[in-house]
């Protein structure tokens, strides 16, 4: 989400807005990823020791879709930061 007024500009998280399967597929898709992936699973288990599971999922799976729409946009392999593969 994005609230913008003037110059300023404060981006948020995710919103009901859009496709409730694809929100469901996504919060599944990360339930998954952070048991099997060293990257997410270390950004969830980051975020819950400070929110609920509920939170720390979303965040997940919005961490997720913008990792794939960027790897889509640039037509590139999975590769996260820090961690070698």
């Amino acid at each position: 989400m994005v609230h913008q007024s003037g110059d300023k500009e404060i981006r948020g998280g995710i919103s009901k807005e859009g496709s409730a399967p694809l929100r469901w597929a996504l919060v599944q898709c990360a339930n998954i990823a952070v048991r099997c992936d060293d990257y997410f699973g270390n950004f969830y288990t980051r975020l819950e020791q400070r929110k609920n599971h509920q939170i720390a999922i979303v965040a997940t799976a919005r961490k997720m879709l913008v990792s794939i729409f960027y790897m889509l946009t640039r037509k590139e392999m999975y590769d996260p930061p820090g961690v070698s593969a």
